[in-house]
Order: structure tokens, then C-alpha cells, then sequence
């Protein structure tokens, strides 16, 4: 008999429906010389320190550190899962074939493998690997089973990750609540939480911290038209960013060539600048106050925008947390809903990009998409386009972007319906041509000063006619044309200026003050998490910055939870705010092993390459451990009088 293990009685009844086995027993399907059981996700954990010793349950500076010779695993303790456990045992240990049908990434690996351990399996195992639930999909994923040992490195690197969070966790949750906690308060500690938390503080602190700082903007209405003044910086203030940058890479052993920066500062000194005297903007207005406007060139340059990228999970959640404020847990539970409806791909991904045999499957995909054909209609008649910007295998390992299926829908609950359909119109806009625009530059003086306004427009809409016009985040705001916001009325077809004009115009001096750094909301963490940090907006850049970002696609949103579980932050209306206990804990930690996203970020890549193959296991574990003996060490030795 081949036993076959899925992570949800749900998926468990969608195999066992390919497979014939349609007769139910207690805990499992059978039938066609099949027996498909299934867990409730996880079913064993890693022990707990007073499993290991007796010496290990008492909270004691002097256990410190805890770390077990060999890391052992044990049931959940829950009556429902021992039971389930138990008929799982039964039958694998009977099999003479296990196929694993666990969740296809890191944390279906460890599930299953674990259960397989604990119920002493023997026999030969295969892994099933699909990434959609469809019919085909699931077939296709038995035609082509997998050696388990294809997978170890998977295994491995999930599993180190478990261990990484028990010997961090586990230690500096008592190192730091024994040394520096109060009246009993528990102070949590953990390798992803801790600088996530440390994220959240420090933009609140720049908040806090804030000193708004005045400015005037230069600005003249010259036919209907807002032009703004390019204020160049002077030589001086040019001149003295140079030594700095002179300076620093000279600390570094750089050489520097002053000349050559010196002409490139120069070539790159023009743009809106702020004035910062508000007496020389006075100054200025009444300079050109009485004198005319002339327009000194008009330049048209055309331009494309390329479709919006595919979602992995964080982009998905960032989109929808800022578009219908979805909770990024939501977000989760939801496309992973879809996923089981068999309507969308695994979710659980952080790659943006096709393989290059999902191709072959995208027109039959389109056709599926019933309630979209409007949309697909005016690609038919020629081969769909095959851009490197979606199809490269050299960015996809385990999975592929999130993508719809193309089975059709049944009942979606309305949160379900809105995801799916961001999900959809970014696939189907991928395959529309680029978006062809004009950018219009006019450029004046008034006594010379120099003044522009810029105007883009839409010469061929391509992708965008998948997008509901002024509803869509993907429609992107031009960085010229946003300075110039009050200039709704101009574009180069309703107004159009010739070089050499001149007339009146009525210049203004604007008062305006520097704004904070806005707080976090739970999507625009999810992005900082993804770039340990870093905001990037560069798509490409920011996909190679992953590889260091903190957490994984699938536990980013439960951190998120932990914190507010713990107290440290709260949600006020969409934003992340730490609470005094949140602030005060990152203000006690010094040690920057614990609190700094880069730190954990190369940790997260070390997991990455044990999964790739490129790093060894075992090696990871050792430097653990004298990690966190270390941060032992130098917390016993504060004597400083840190409480929280």
C-alpha cells in the first residue's frame, strides 16, 4: 500500500480524488491501492529545554546557555493531534511507499519529514511537487515523483531555521528578562521579531524626533501654466560636498578625483531646489515681478512603461494592505484559500518570475479567465509576448509567481474576489504591449531664472487598459509631472508653447515646511522586512536584495501578529506604532547580533544557501551556537543598571 501525507484534510481530499481513493476512514481516504491521510499543519515541534533536563526548567541566569547536544522533536500536545498521530503511525508503518504531498517549500518539508521521523517510518520515500491543485497539476506532479532525497537540502535549511529560532529565542528570552526584566514581565526575544521591532522604533524615534524645517519654492503662472524655479546650488555649497565625499574615501583607501566629480556635480546640478532663505526668495520675486516671461525651449521625448511586475507574497500583501487595507495575515490565509480553490498558484513565493515551461500554458490559462476575455481579446491573433522581464528561470527556484490557474471560480467570499483579481489583471497585463508615452519639457526664464514645467502623456495605453482608469496603483506617477501637481490643464495636446514666446505671468514665492518620514503600515513593513530595511523601489534590485531580507514569505505576517501579541506595538488606525514597552526593550538591547535587520538578513541568506547546496548544515549550527554563548558572556558581564 502507498501511503501519501497532505498538510490539510482539504488537500488531502483534492489527491485523493485524482487518485481513486474515495473511501473515507477514520482519518484517512482509500482506495486504488492508495491510503491519503493528512496533518493540521504542524503536528511536532522541537522539544522544550525541560524535556532535554530537569536543570532546564527552572528559569536560572546559571543554565545559561541551553544548548542540547542533538535536538530532538516531540507531538504537540493537543488530543485531537495525538489521535490523528496515531492512525498516521498506523499506516506508514505498514507502507511499503510514503509519498509526501506536504506544502511544496521550506515549512511543508519540515512538517512532514518530522512526522515521518516521530512515527519511525521505514520504508522508501517520494515528494510530490506541484504547484497548483489543479487536476492537472496534481497528475502531472505524480508523473514525475521525486527521490525525498532531492529535497534534503530543503529539509536542512528548514530545519536550521527551527533551531536558529529555539537556541536564539530560547536563551535570550531568559538571558534578557532574569538580567533586565521587572515585577515577573517576560521579555520576548527572537531572531526575526527582535529586529523587526528595532524597525518599527527607530521610524518612530525619526518621527519623534522630527524638527520641520522651512522652505519657499519659486513659482510664476504663465498661460493658465505653474512653472517652477531651477535653482542651481552654488559653487560653495557644490564644493563642500565634495570634501566630504573627498574625505570618506579616503578613510577607506579610495582614491578620489576631484576634477572629475567636480564635472559631473556640475553637469548634475540643476532641478527644483528648495530656497532656504526665505528673504532671498523675496528677493527674487520682486526681481521678476515686473519682467517678462519668455519660454526659451520646448522638448517632446518619447518614452514606454513596462507592465507592472507578477506578485509573490509580499508584493501581493503590500498591494493589498495599501489598496483595501487588508491585514497582511489576511492577505495570507486568503490567497492561500485560493490556492486550495485550485483558482490560483502557490502563494508561499518571494520570485516575481515565470519559469520558462509555464509559457507553453499561459494561453490556455487566458482562456480559462471567462470573466476576462474582454481583456484578452485584443491578443489574440499573434504568439504572446515572451519577455524576460516575466520568463527567466534563473529567478525562479522552488516555485513561480502567483498566477491564476485558469479554472473558474466558484463562491469567493468578497475579500477572495478582490484578490483574485489583482492576481489576474497583473497576469493578463504582462502579455499587452508596453505603455507608449510623451514627455513634454518647457523650459522659461523671467530675468534670468531659469523655469520648467513637464507634461507626460499617453500616446498607446498598452497594459494599462487592464487597469481601471485612476483606481490601479499600478498606474506609476511620473516624478517630473508630480512637481508640478497643479498643472492638471497642461498637457502638450491642450496647451501648446513655442520656443522664443513671451508675455506676463504672475510669479509666487510658496512657503512650505519638510514633512517626517511617514510611520509603517503593515504592508510597507512586509517591504522593508524583504530588504532588511532597505527601500528600494527598483523592482529588479529589490528582488536581488531578497536574498537578505529578514524571514520568509510565508512567516513574515505571524511576526507581525507576534508583536502585537506581545504588546510591543499596536495598530493606530493603518499605521505601526511601538508602545512604551516595545521602545524602552530595543532601547535596552546593545547587542546588535539580536536587533539589526543586516545581521539577521545574513543569517537569512546563510539559510538560503544551506537550501541551494552552497553551505554546509552543520557549519551554520556551530557558529549558532557560539553566537549566542557569546551574547551570554557579554550580557553576565554588563554591570550597568539597564531595567526595563
Amino acid at each position: 500500500m502507498i501511503v501519501c501525507i497532505a498538510e490539510k484534510p482539504s488537500v488531502a481530499k483534492e489527491i485523493a480524488d485524482v487518485l481513486g481513493a474515495r473511501t473515507r476512514r477514520e482519518g484517512y481516504l482509500e482506495g486504488n491501492g492508495y491510503q491519503v491521510t493528512w496533518t493540521f499543519g504542524h503536528l511536532c515541534t522541537l522539544k522544550e529545554p525541560h524535556d532535554y533536563t530537569t536543570q532546564w526548567k527552572n528559569w536560572a541566569l546559571s543554565s545559561l546557555p541551553m544548548i542540547p547536544s542533538r535536538f530532538g522533536i516531540k507531538l504537540i500536545d493537543n488530543a485531537g493531534i495525538e489521535k490523528q498521530f496515531g492512525i498516521i503511525k498506523g499506516l506508514m508503518q505498514k507502507a511499503d511507499m510514503i509519498i509526501n504531498c506536504g506544502d511544496a517549500g521550506q515549512e511543508g518539508e519540515l512538517i512532514q519529514r518530522w512526522v515521518m521521523q516521530k512515527a519511525e517510518a521505514r520504508c522508501p520515500v517520494k515528494r510530490l511537487w506541484v504547484s497548483s491543485l489543479t487536476e492537472e497539476a496534481i497528475r502531472e506532479g505524480f508523473a514525475k515523483l521525486m527521490d525525498a532525497s532531492e529535497k534534503q537540502s530543503l529539509y536542512e535549511a528548514g530545519l536550521c531555521r527551527a533551531i536558529g529560532d529555539w537556541v536564539l529565542g530560547m536563551n535570550a528570552t531568559r538571558l534578557y528578562t532574569l538580567k533586565y526584566g521587572q515585577n515577573r514581565q517576560v521579555l520576548s526575544i527572537g531572531r526575526v521579531q527582535t529586529p523587526t521591532l528595532a524597525l518599527i522604533v527607530k521610524r518612530q524615534q525619526e518621527i519623534d524626533n522630527f524638527v520641520p524645517q522651512q522652505y519657499w519654492v519659486l513659482k510664476t503662472l504663465y498661460r493658465n501654466v505653474s512653472f517652477n524655479a531651477i535653482m542651481k546650488r552654488s559653487d560653495e555649497d557644490l564644493m563642500a560636498d565634495l570634501e566630504k565625499k573627498r574625505e570618506a574615501a579616503e578613510k577607506k583607501g579610495q582614491p578620489f578625483d576631484m576634477a572629475e566629480a567636480w564635472r559631473k556635480a556640475e553637469a548634475e546640478n540643476i532641478g527644483v531646489d528648495p530656497i532656504a532663505n526665505g528673504e532671498q526668495g523675496a528677493m527674487l520675486l520682486d526681481r521678476i515681478k515686473e519682467a517678462p516671461f519668455f519660454v526659451t525651449s520646448v522638448t517632446k521625448k518619447d518614452g514606454k512603461e513596462l507592465p507592472p511586475s507578477l506578485f509573490d507574497l509580499g508584493t501581493l500583501q503590500t498591494e493589498c494592505n495599501k489598496k483595501f487595507g487588508i491585514p497582511v495575515d489576511v492577505t495570507l490565509q486568503t490567497v492561500q484559500s485560493l490556492y486550495e480553490k485550485k483558482v490560483t498558484t502557490y502563494p508561499r513565493v518571494d520570485t516575481t518570475y515565470l519559469s520558462d515551461d509555464v509559457y507553453a500554458k499561459c494561453p490556455q490559462i487566458l482562456m480559462g479567465l471567462r470573466d476576462y476575455q474582454h481583456l484578452i481579446t485584443p491578443l489574440h491573433g499573434r504568439p504572446l509576448q515572451k519577455s524576460k522581464k516575466v520568463f527567466d528561470n534563473k529567478k525562479v527556484t522552488d516555485h513561480h509567481a502567483i498566477i491564476p490557474t485558469g479554472v473558474v471560480p466558484g463562491a469567493l467570499t468578497d475579500v477572495e474576489k478582490k484578490i483574485y483579481d489583482l492576481i489576474v489583471r497583473r497576469f493578463i497585463a504582462v502579455f499587452h504591449p508596453d505603455c507608449k508615452t510623451r514627455t513634454t519639457t518647457v523650459m522659461g526664464e523671467a530675468d534670468g531664472i531659469p523655469f520648467r514645467t513637464s507634461s507626460k502623456e499617453i500616446v498607446e495605453p498598452g497594459w494599462r487598459i487592464v487597469f481601471d482608469k485612476g483606481t490601479s496603483s499600478e498606474v506609476s506617477e511620473n516624478s517630473e509631472a508630480s512637481e508640478n501637481a497643479d498643472n492638471a490643464q497642461f498637457s502638450a495636446v491642450n496647451t501648446q508653447f513655442t520656443k522664443g514666446e513671451s508675455g506676463p505671468h504672475q510669479p509666487e514665492l510658496m512657503e512650505k515646511t519638510t514633512q517626517p518620514p511617514k510611520p509603517y503600515t503593515e504592508g510597507t513593513l512586509i517591504r522593508a522586512m524583504e530588504t532588511a530595511g532597505k527601500f528600494v523601489d527598483d523592482e529588479e534590485l529589490r528582488d536581488a536584495m531578497k536574498e537578505n531580507g529578514i524571514g520568509r514569505p510565508a512567516t513574515r505576517a505571524e511576526i507581525i501578529k507576534t508583536l502585537y501579541k506581545r504588546n510591543y506595538v499596536v495598530l493606530q488606525k493603518k499605521n505601526l506604532v511601538p508602545t512604551p514597552t516595545g521602545v524602552e526593550l530595543i532601547g535596552l538591547i546593545r547587542e546588535e547580533l539580536l536587533k539589526s535587520a543586516e545581521l539577521t538578513g545574513i543569517w537569512e541568506k546563510r539559510l538560503r544557501e544551506i537550501e541551494a547546496r552552497r553551505y554546509d548544515a552543520k557549519q551554520f549550527v556551530e557558529e549558532l551556537k557560539q553566537m549566542v554563548a557569546e551574547l551570554v558572556q557579554q550580557v553576565l558581564a554588563d554591570n550597568t543598571p539597564r531595567r526595563i
